[in-house]
């Protein structure tokens, strides 16, 4: 753990999920394919799609209806149904075919076992701080077998604007009833989770994969997600 700004009294301890908590590429890659598969199951009209044709369908979603980036849960639906459009599909069949396609990518996608030392920390940092989760995506701490840690959970889209935008930081402060310099945040993304919580008016820990560069520093850089135990 570097320390690089000394840390102000903190009492919550905020989550980012993805790539924090856990490695996220292989849920995804395991959603991509079920939904793929739920499609072409569907659909004769799909089997010969792939990611890159469904990412293609919400870049164009995204250039008509920018804010639609802030839901990736809804702009990924709205994203397969305008995809089965384009291959022919009735929109009242293609509404009905996204909502099958998006829930087998989304139970996918929230099948997520964290490992036992991670879980034994979060054990650990819940006894002596309230914890939140503050994520872009649409994992659930629930789902993941945490939920109990917490005291909630707020996502992009349903919450607020996503990080770096400021929305779900306040949220959370209004919520807990405490000021934003009373969280430290820790995440993964530079620009969402070190940016955002500073811009919010929270302390930040950065879980730096890569040892990155950068101009702007966190409170704090983190190497690995078990650093946190110097918290205790």
């Amino acid at each position: 753990m570097q320390v690089y700004k000394a840390l102000q009294p903190f009492s919550v301890l905020s989550f980012d999920l993805d790539d924090t908590l856990y490695d996220n590429k292989p849920v995804i890659e395991a959603a991509e394919q079920a939904m793929l598969k739920a499609l072409a199951d569907l659909t004769p009209a799909s089997q010969t799609t792939d990611s890159q044709f469904w990412w293609q369908q919400r870049v164009k979603l995204a250039r008509i209806e920018p804010e639609i980036r802030h839901d990736i849960g809804r702009w990924r639906l709205l994203g397969i149904e305008a995809g089965l459009i384009e291959l022919g599909i009735s929109r009242p069949d293609a509404r009905v075919m996204a909502e099958k396609g998006y829930a087998a990518f989304l139970h996918e996608r929230t099948r997520i076992t964290l490992t036992d030392d991670v879980i034994r920390l979060l054990q650990a940092l819940a006894s002596r701080y309230r914890l939140i989760a503050i994520t872009n995506g649409n994992a659930c701490i629930d789902k993941m077998g945490i939920g109990e840690l917490f005291e909630f959970g707020l996502q992009a889209g349903p919450d607020g604007k996503m990080k770096p935008y400021s929305d779900l930081f306040h949220t959370a402060a209004t919520r807990l009833q405490v000021s934003p310099a009373e969280i430290l945040h820790i995440g993964d993304s530079h620009r969402a989770d070190v940016m955002g919580a500073l811009n919010a008016g929270c302390q930040a820990a950065w879980l730096d994969h890569y040892q990155s560069p950068v101009a702007v520093l966190p409170h704090i850089r983190l190497t690995e997600i078990n650093d946190l135990s110097g918290l205790l």
